[in-house]
């Protein structure tokens, strides 16, 4: 291995465990919420977890972590294993995609929604309680899709299962 693919490995690696710490966070986050409240959240449960502060920080932190997620791997993530695999990345978002699709690592209409989903965080959900319903239910869903496409760069690149770093 030459010097450049170790450095390649080794952003790899710093960017898998900023995404999986992220990641805890949002199950962190997730676990502390299900404690009172069932997934799908309802407008009930939302209005009540307006009322208590400690809830409300725990649906924030659920949402800004999810946000720092899909910022982490679509900026970092995606770009650092296909220089690890030695592959061009000055090229259209889309071909990324595309390339990272044709590894099985994820599916690009499934990362257009999860780009959508982050998109819509970017605006101003906190004045649309049914905004922010629907946004904490969506990551509750693809939670576990995000830890897939980690744990198959991982294995891509390390040839083993990965134990998250905290």
């Amino acid at each position: 291995m030459g010097n450049k693919t170790l450095i390649y490995k080794q952003k790899v690696l710093d960017n898998l465990n900023e995404s999986y710490r992220h990641l805890q966070r949002i199950d962190d986050s997730i676990s502390e919420l299900q404690q009172r409240y069932p997934f799908p959240l309802t407008a009930n449960d939302f209005g009540s977890i307006l009322q208590d502060k400690q809830m409300l920080a725990f649906s924030d932190q659920c949402i800004y972590r999810f946000s720092k997620l899909q910022d982490c791997m679509g900026a970092k993530l995606f770009k650092s294993i296909l220089l690890y695999q030695g592959e061009n990345v000055n090229k259209p978002f889309l071909d990324i995609l595309n390339q990272l699709e044709a590894m099985n690592i994820l599916n690009v209409d499934e990362w257009f929604e999860i780009r959508d989903l982050r998109n819509e965080i970017a605006h101003d959900y906190a004045n649309h309680d049914n905004v922010a319903i629907e946004i904490l239910n969506a990551i509750y869903k693809i939670k576990n899709e995000l830890e897939l496409t980690l744990n198959t760069i991982n294995k891509i690149v390390f040839k083993k299962e990965f134990v998250r770093e905290i």
